[in-house]
């Protein structure tokens, strides 16, 4: 399940395991297009991975932190530390394969 992040929960929520972070917008239309995928991938790794949203428009110290300048843009830490930021509309595929090579590791 995705859950939704603010600038105040991120420190905490993301210093261990492997968390994917998906900085989005409502007006984004590549965004509309990332989130099912997204969604299908905290479904199937759940345990796994941790999933989290945060809309830049309402959180946007964390983005501006991270220099998250287009979005969608998906940050990707393990133990507290960036080991992926990827940039724009990736597909399930893509996605899934990036995220197993950080399970794996």
């Amino acid at each position: 399940m995705v859950q939704a992040l603010t600038d105040n929960q991120f420190n905490e929520k993301t210093a261990e395991g492997l968390v994917l972070v998906d900085f989005w917008a409502p007006w984004c239309g590549p965004c509309r297009m990332q989130s099912p995928v997204v969604d299908e991938l905290s479904e199937e790794l759940e345990g796994q991975v941790d999933f989290y949203k945060m809309n830049v428009d309402e959180e946007a110290k964390v983005a501006q932190e991270f220099g998250i300048m287009s979005i969608p843009t998906l940050l990707i830490k393990k133990d507290g530390q960036v080991v992926d930021k990827l940039i724009g509309f990736h597909d399930k595929q893509r996605l899934s394969e990036i995220l197993n090579k950080h399970i794996q590791a």
